[in-house]
Order: C-alpha cells, then sequence, then structure tokens
C-alpha cells in the first residue's frame, strides 16, 4: 500500500526588515508583530531610550539615528530585505516641516534604498491625501509623499489608515485626560466629522500580511474598522469607556479656527489651524482595505475598555495630573 505523501507546510522566510518610527505608537505595534513572525527588525529610533520596551525581543536591534542624515539612512539599509516608513507628524515645528518630514525623507528613502539594492518598501500615509486638493498642509503633504512612493522603482506598497486608536495612542487617551482634568467638561470643533477608527493592531497586522504577500505590491489599502463614528461619537466613546461624565461644547466653525490660532501658540500645539483644516472632510474609507488582507477589524467600544478603564489608576496618569495641577 503506498504511502501517504507528507504534507507540505510553507513558512515564508524570515526578512531582515529596517522600521522607520519604530518606536512610535503604531511602531511599537509593528516591531513586535514583525518579531513574533520571525523576521529580523532593524529600528531607528532618535533616542534608544525611547524602545526599551522592544530592546528586550531577541530579533530586533535597536540604533539611535537621524533618518534624516542620508549616510545614516544609507548605513541602516545595508543587508535589508524591506523597509518600513512610519515616520510622521501632526503639526509642523522650528525643527520639523511637514514636507522634510513627508515628502523629503520619502525621497531620501527611496534614493537611499535602490543604492542598497533594498527591493521592497511600505509607506504610511493617511485617509484623504491628496497633493492637490486636500484642506490641510498634514493632507497635502502625505499626497505628495504618496505620488513619490508610488513613481519609485520599487516594490512598494501604501497603507491608508483612517485615525487610529489603541493603547497609547493621541486621540481617545488624550480626550479621556482632558475630560477628567476638566470635569468632563470639552469644547469640541467639528464634532459632526466622521471616522472610521481602525485599531493599532489591526494596522499592524495588515503591514506583516504584505510583508510577504507579492499580491501586495503595486497596491494601496486603505485601512478603516467596522463603525463609522462622528468625532462627538468617539469621544463619548471613550468617556464612558473610561467611566468619565462627558459634556461636549460643539464649537462653531469660527470659534474653532480662532481656537486652532491660539492653542498652535501654546507649547505642545495641543491643536492647530492645519488640525481643524484636516477636519474640514470626513476620513472615511473608499475600500475595504481589512478585507481584502483577510483581516477582521476589531470594534472599537470592544477595545477601548481594556486599556482605558484602568486610566484612573495608571501611575502614568496621576503623572500627567499632577503636573498640571502645579
Amino acid at each position: 500500500m503506498p504511502k501517504a505523501p507528507l504534507a507540505v507546510v510553507f513558512t515564508p522566510p524570515r526578512l531582515n526588515v529596517c522600521v522607520l518610527g519604530g518606536t512610535g505608537f503604531v511602531g511599537r505595534e509593528l516591531v513586535v508583530q514583525l518579531a513574533s513572525a520571525g523576521h529580523w527588525v532593524r529600528v531607528a529610533t532618535r533616542a534608544a531610550s525611547h524602545g526599551q520596551t522592544l530592546s528586550v525581543l531577541p530579533t530586533v536591534e535597536l540604533v539611535a539615528a537621524d533618518v534624516h542624515d542620508r549616510r545614516t539612512l544609507a548605513e541602516l539599509l545595508a543587508g535589508m530585505d524591506a523597509a518600513i516608513n512610519l515616520v510622521g507628524i501632526l503639526n509642523e515645528s522650528a525643527g520639523a516641516r511637514f514636507r522634510d518630514v513627508h515628502v523629503g525623507l520619502a525621497a531620501k528613502l527611496i534614493e537611499e534604498a535602490r543604492t542598497a539594492r533594498v527591493p521592497r518598501l511600505l509607506h504610511m500615509s493617511a485617509v484623504g491625501a491628496d497633493a492637490e486638493r486636500a484642506p490641510s498642509k498634514y493632507l497635502r503633504s502625505k499626497g505628495e509623499a504618496e505620488a513619490l512612493v508610488r513613481a519609485a522603482p520599487l516594490d512598494v506598497t501604501i497603507f491608508r489608515p483612517s485615525v487610529i486608536f489603541g493603547p497609547g495612542d493621541s486621540l481617545t487617551e488624550r480626550f479621556s485626560r482632558l475630560l477628567r482634568l476638566a470635569g468632563g467638561w470639552l469644547p469640541l470643533a467639528r464634532p459632526r466629522v466622521r471616522f472610521a477608527p481602525v485599531y493599532v493592531a489591526d494596522v499592524a497586522r495588515a503591514f506583516v500580511q504584505a510583508l510577504s504577500d507579492r499580491a501586495t505590491i503595486g497596491r494601496t489599502y486603505e485601512l478603516c474598522g467596522p463603525d463609522v463614528l462622528t468625532l462627538e461619537q468617539i469621544v463619548r466613546t471613550a468617556a464612558a469607556a473610561a467611566g468619565l461624565e462627558c459634556r461636549i461644547v460643539r464649537m462653531p466653525d469660527l470659534l474653532a479656527r480662532l481656537q486652532g490660532l491660539l492653542l498652535g501658540l501654546a507649547p505642545g500645539k495641543p491643536f492647530t489651524l492645519d488640525n481643524f483644516r484636516s477636519l474640514t472632510i470626513d476620513s472615511l474609507c473608499t475600500a475595504d482595505g481589512l478585507a481584502e488582507l483577510g483581516i477582521e477589524p476589531q470594534h472599537m467600544a470592544a477595545v477601548l475598555p481594556t486599556y482605558l478603564g484602568s486610566m484612573a489608576k495608571s501611575p502614568r496618569f496621576n503623572r500627567f495630573r499632577a503636573a498640571s495641577e502645579r
């Protein structure tokens, strides 16, 4: 009697991956998932202390580096099979302009990747990015960077997420802190603008799956969660998960613009006129990129209690509150 054929299990080859922006909000989750998938990951960071939680992973190398320096970028890309660009800013400062960070870095990365013969490039953009028609400098610069990447002589994949939520985000955690500090009151610009919030782990999973799937080369994936929510609904959902009172003051556009002008001059720029302009359009997907990648997205209301429910007991929150009361 003939023997049954042996089952063959395909295991994707381990890749050497350089991640720019790997110690940021999305980057930390992505690096963990890449390491868990068996890849060797080089993470560029402005300071090694930013990536302490990643340093325990045996296949992760942290490198303190200025990714905007061409020579340094070339060294980072040496021996890599793929590069992932997550670098981005939400507001400009004296030392960081949208075009330099989004467009300039993309151009340098493409050129140095070609020189180093790194064939694969995965790039983070944003829903609404458009070099000509977007209302804000942030979204226009994202659109310019997209155009450069799309035209690059590399195997590229672009991701355009809506707003991203998860532990350590600048969305739900910030709103929760502000509500607690203000006794539940929150003046809110553009409360009716719509989003499809996407969980950070789902975004990272999209990158990991695309990395080893050649069918994703040349593709652009919009990444949205399963729920369409207004900004006000996002704030109220976060408040409910954190057990906070929520009294929203809906600001008319004229006052919201003034708020952007004034807060744009404050330390840390909590809200700017360019942020306001980004809020004048909905951040919704025209195609379901997660479904195309076989990923079932998580609902925001199901995830938020896992990290917002304990905010009141968080040492990090207590330090934040103590500093604000000085």
